[in-house]
C-alpha cells in the first residue's frame, strides 16, 4: 500500500523519538489517509486522499 496522498503527494515524515534522558531513535510520520471513492473525467475512482486535501474539497467525492 502507497503511503501518499494522490492529491497533494504527501508521505512519510522522518524524525526522532526523544525520550526523556534525551537519547533520540528514529520514528516515522505517517499521513491520515483514507480511502475514498472520487469522481474523474473516466467515471469513479477509489484513490487514497489526506484528510487534508478531502476537508478541504480538493475532490468531489462519488455518490
Amino acid at each position: 500500500m502507497s503511503y501518499k496522498c494522490s492529491v497533494c503527494g504527501k508521505g512519510v515524515g522522518f524524525g526522532n523519538n526523544i525520550s526523556h534522558s534525551h537519547r533520540k531513535t528514529h520514528r516515522t510520520f505517517q499521513p491520515n489517509l483514507q480511502q475514498v471513492r472520487i469522481k474523474t473525467k473516466k467515471g469513479n475512482k477509489r484513490v487514497m486522499i489526506c484528510t487534508r486535501c478531502l476537508r478541504s474539497g480538493k475532490v468531489e467525492k462519488a455518490a
